[in-house]
């Protein structure tokens, strides 16, 4: 697989990166052997930017991540996430209604730090991002605070997940960010009119579209809730709720139209989609043939029909549903307006 520059601060990654998270939550019970194996292929394929997060878990994902990478961590690039609060058991603390609590004070960052390179058993993470913004705390205290992670040599690079294009341009004026981490697919444009795509552009930052395959919805092979685990996050996400998921799938069968005349897989033209734009997207999977599937989007070439094909099956605004329930949904930084010290 070949490597691309993520961003102007001189990280090289593959083109197409790893995400971690289904191997420890979200999508029902997994299995540690398996994902060893499947993170192993990962590497032989050329994969070298694997994602994952302190929440993940929580923390599972990074012992696992770490472990399973240890034997060519000089072959990888390890991104992990920080910034939510976790009570005495492990679990991450919640306000009314499931909002996550989110911590990016400085103090709090250097505390998350120190536990992520534990568990990951790492000198370096190589790209550190904040999971999610906090509205008490000023990002230029929060990025200050992760540019001395920089100095201290804890950190390598460091960026945003889930910010608004004004907190993206003060941060960056703080400490140049390597990347932008954010929901991105044919099944979810928001960045493409929230300003988001237009600072990281402008400002040379490099953009990881997660969730890339919208959970799923985008394989084509999810047709309803039926088989999924009782823990699984689908049961309550709004897009794969009743009416929103009729919806849905016949947005998922159009893109699936366009897939079948280019005779590849859904899922692959919809990553293709995405390394068109020269982004790194980080789908993520359990099982090696999925990955398999996943890595030979990268030698898909789209053409200017393709384009304009995908465009009409799947224009801006067409997906159906918030794209988060309701506490999670308000963790996410949409305010345009500069938070003041």
């Amino acid at each position: 697989m070949k490597s691309v520059k993520l961003g102007r601060q001189g990280m090289t990654v593959s083109a197409l990166g790893f995400g971690c998270m289904g191997m420890s939550t979200t999508y029902g019970p997994s299995d540690d052997e398996a994902s060893r194996a499947t993170l192993a292929r990962a590497v032989d394929l050329g994969v070298t930017l694997f994602d994952t997060a302190e929440t993940y878990g929580p923390f599972h994902n990074e012992r696992l991540v770490g472990c399973a990478l240890a034997p060519v961590r000089d072959r990888v690039r390890i991104a992990t996430k920080v910034g939510f609060v976790f009570d005495d058991d492990g679990n991450v603390v919640t306000h009314d209604g499931g909002r996550p609590a989110v911590d990016c004070s400085p103090e709090h960052l250097r505390t998350a730090v120190d536990g992520s390179l534990g568990r990951l058993g790492v000198e370096r993470i190589d790209l550190l991002y904040l999971h999610r913004i906090d509205p008490k705390i000023p990002i230029e205290d929060s990025v200050g605070a992760m540019a001395e992670l920089v100095a201290a040599g804890k950190v390598g690079h460091i960026g945003l997940s889930e910010a608004s294009a004004a907190t993206i341009r003060r941060a960056h004026a703080t400490h140049p960010l390597t990347a932008v981490q954010s929901e991105y697919s044919l099944f979810e444009r928001g960045v493409e009119h929230n300003g988001v795509l237009e600072a990281v552009r402008e400002l040379g930052i490099g953009f990881v579209p997660y969730s890339p395959l919208g959970r799923g919805m985008l394989t084509g092979a999810l047709t309803s809730l039926e088989g999924l685990d009782d823990s699984d996050f689908r049961r309550h996400d709004p897009r794969f709720q009743g009416e929103n998921l009729d919806a849905n799938l016949r947005l998922v069968a159009a893109i699936g139209q366009v897939a079948a005349g280019k005779g590849v897989l859904p899922s692959q033209l919809a990553l293709a989609w995405l390394l068109d734009q020269s982004h790194v997207p980080i789908p993520g999977t359990r099982r090696i043939q999925y990955l398999e599937d996943n890595a030979a989007s990268a030698d898909i070439v789209l053409t200017d029909a393709d384009r304009a094909a995908l465009e009409d099956a799947a224009p801006i605004g067409t997906a159906v549903g918030d794209r988060y329930p309701a506490g999670m949904l308000a963790t996410l930084d949409t305010d345009a307006e500069p938070r003041q010290h």
